[in-house]
């Protein structure tokens, strides 16, 4: 039986005489504000999302190393008596130094054969391997059935253990999906990171969730899907506020009927799965038909819907016209770095790319880079069908047949010669060649700044830790505290925290007892970490070596405020025997002007800089981050207290049964009008606790 096309006047809102046009840009702006404003919108949906900015891994200094004869000789031995249990089958191999860390993971067909090729005295072998040899005391083998299963071994090893000697993938992230879900009548579109467990159809990987998030709303405008969670669904007896701005078909209070939606649905699901010219022209002959027929506002709204899908086309940049799925992977290096910029397309269309910057060491040539890389990134993420490269790798056969067994599909990993797959090599080879010296030359303004800012506070060397404190509150209300990390590569956003203020002797807006906590919290933290031998290589003011071990110790401590905030801090370091952690406090101006803060430290005058001091401006940088980082926290905390409010005064109703209850009914009105049965309906609410909700507001009521 054929669908019923939607009525495109009863899949918008109200006509264009009641709700003028509006551009895209207007409308972002429009929906960020009622998401932040308004309850009439679903609050599970109107999150925004961090990106983890890349940045470039610290190199080892070959020269600081140099290769003492007893310990290589220790090191050969250790190696030999490995190779006398070694198997002569496939394998991984795991070099210990004597604290008993992982130095290096390696995979072989022979093993014995493998690690032979290390015990040889006077082999010619490259520095780094000799620094390997020397500071390994023992190997563990692992011994597998094929080099296949060798090789997936050796990956997960690798991402898991973070050995020195081995090319790591670093900054690594599962990618974000489109979920058209299929577990509703009215089907929810979403974006999605994790375990495809959820029914419907997904679409990805996107590059990043700033791409997704921009392709969601575009088609919300094109094809006028929901977004809102189930919950908040059902509990609609009136359109939302994405319905009145053209985003929805708003099929909870059934504007559109089900066969309409279910052909907005299908026009989605064509056109993510690569039949967009398809829904272009079936589009554009809509508009055409209600043109001849006079109806205008309805052609304009097919315009509108038209230009959306134009809209996430033109973001895509190229589409290829041959490939329709595949990852283009590419390496540039330079000044001792590595970068490798990553293409995805799926059902022929341009999903975004992405560059990383692994960590390896100098001697690394591009393809050992690139092989070791490949692994790492497919280590848990499923492979396409093509993978495309700009260097051939040593063992891509071996790769190859491990995708295919992973993916239960065949992947072909290839260099291509010719023809549009090369131009496609050629242009993320470009994109890796811009990225890498984009960051090169950030780096190098931040180094600048760092050794600006070391010159202005004395301290002995550019930090290479910062850490910047705020927090934030009404009233004393929803107190929250945040740190952010900063580093010669710019902020570092894994390492950011926030701390709950949990004290509950607090004077409601004591910000000096609310900054004591938060760094008692998180120095005292710092402290059994090293007592418990977790950091046996750094010592308190002292940054680490290694910027992937979690936690360091900062070189300086910046915090918001006056004198006043800084003693306050002093007060809780002094007793803990870190004197030696510089701090600086950041004091606003008069008015609060920008470029016209007061920087303190102790024992020293109060610091005035010109308000076009480049260190002044960094510095309001960092402080600025802080800022926004913790007043993002606070009202994502102050939201959640809204939404449960109405629950608070019930007794024996703890988080999980709020959680529950509003995850069940959407909204506060809707509980308080449930019956005891439906309460009771509530996973984890039993009939006594349904009986007490439901006396506890009609009780009120009276």
């Amino acid at each position: 039986m054929d669908t019923e096309r939607p009525d495109p006047r009863k899949a918008t809102a109200a006509p264009s005489t009641d709700l003028p046009p509006q551009d895209a840009s207007d409308q972002d702006v429009a929906s960020k504000d009622l998401a932040l404003a308004s309850p009439d919108l679903d609050p599970a949906t109107s999150g925004v999302e961090d990106e983890d900015e890349a940045r470039l891994p610290d190199l080892p200094d070959d020269a600081a190393e140099p290769i003492a004869e007893g310990p290589l000789a220790v090191g050969h031995a250790a190696i030999e008596n490995a190779v006398r249990l070694a198997p002569t089958s496939p394998g991984v191999y795991r070099m210990l130094n004597t604290a008993n860390d992982v130095l290096y993971v390696g995979k072989a067909k022979n093993v014995r054969k493998r690690l032979s090729s290390y015990a040889r005295v006077n082999a010619p072998l490259p520095a780094r391997i000799l620094r390997m040899i020397a500071a390994t005391v023992s190997v563990e083998i692992i011994s597998t059935s094929t080099e296949t299963e060798a090789l997936l071994l050796e990956a997960n090893l690798i991402k898991q253990l973070r050995p020195r000697f081995n090319v790591q993938l670093r900054d690594d992230k599962s990618f974000p999906y489109i979920l058209i879900s299929g577990d509703h009548w009215a089907p929810q579109i979403l974006k999605h990171r994790g375990a495809q467990s959820r029914p419907g159809r997904y679409f990805g990987p996107f590059a990043s969730a700033g791409a997704v998030n921009r392709t969601i709303t575009a088609l919300q405008r094109a094809f006028l899907m929901r977004s809102c969670t189930d919950s908040f669904f059902e509990s609609r007896t009136r359109p939302c506020l994405l319905y009145q701005i053209r985003r929805c078909a708003g099929p909870c209070t059934r504007e559109i009927d089900f066969p309409g939606y279910t052909e907005l649905v299908r026009e989605a699901t064509d056109f993510l799965s690569g039949r967009s010219q398809a829904v272009k022209q079936q589009l554009a002959a809509e508009m055409q038909n209600a043109s001849a027929e006079l109806e205008f506002e309805t052609a304009a709204l097919y315009r509108d819907r038209l230009a959306a899908l134009s809209a996430i086309q033109s973001q895509q940049g190229i589409n290829p016209r041959t490939v329709e799925e595949a990852d283009v992977f590419a390496i540039h290096q330079d000044g001792g770095y590595s970068c490798v910029e990553v293409f995805f397309f799926r059902t022929g269309q341009n999903w975004g790319n992405r560059a990383y910057f692994p960590r390896a060491e100098k001697s690394f040539t591009p393809e050992e880079v690139l092989s070791s890389f490949l692994a790492q990134f497919y280590d848990d993420k499923p492979p396409p069908k093509l993978i495309l490269l700009s260097h051939a790798i040593e063992e891509s056969d071996l790769l190859a047949d491990a995708l295919s067994v992973k993916a239960g599909f065949k992947v072909e990993v290839a260099v291509p010669k010719r023809g549009e797959k090369k131009e496609l090599v050629a242009h993320a080879l470009t994109n890796a060649r811009e990225a890498l010296g984009r960051k090169l030359a950030d780096t190098a303004t931040q180094g600048r700044l760092l050794q600006g800012l070391a010159t202005l506070l004395a301290l002995p060397q550019p930090p290479r830790r910062i850490e910047v404190y705020d927090n934030s509150h009404i009233q004393g209300t929803n107190a929250v505290g945040a740190m952010i990390v900063a580093g010669p590569d710019g902020f570092i956003k894994n390492q950011y925290r926030k701390f709950n203020i949990k004290s509950e002797g607090l004077t409601p807006g004591d910000d000096y007892a609310m900054m004591q906590e938060v760094l008692q919290r998180r120095f005292k933290r710092l402290l059994t970490a090293a007592e418990a031998g977790k950091e046996t290589d750094k010592e308190p003011g002292k940054a680490g070596t290694d910027e992937d071990i979690v936690p360091q110790w900062p070189d300086l401590v910046i915090i918001d405020g006056g004198r006043g905030q800084l003693n306050a801090a002093r007060e809780i370091l002094d007793p803990l025997g870190l004197q030696q952690i510089t701090l600086l406090a950041v004091a606003k101006g008069p008015d609060r002007d920008a470029g016209r803060e007061t920087l303190f430290m102790p024992g020293r005058e109060a610091i005035k800089l010109e308000p076009r001091d480049p260190v002044l401006y960094f510095i309001q940088r960092l402080r600025d981050e802080a800022h926004r980082f913790v007043i993002g926290s606070h009202r994502k905390l102050r939201k959640k207290d809204i939404r449960e409010a109405g629950l608070q005064e019930i007794p024996g109703i703890g988080p999980s049964r709020k959680r529950a209850l509003l995850m069940h009914f959407g909204t506060l009105k809707e509980i308080e009008r449930a019956s005891i049965g439906d309460l009771g309906k509530v996973p984890g609410v039993s009939a006594e606790s349904a009986r007490k909700i439901f006396e506890f507001f009609h009780t009120r009521s009276e």
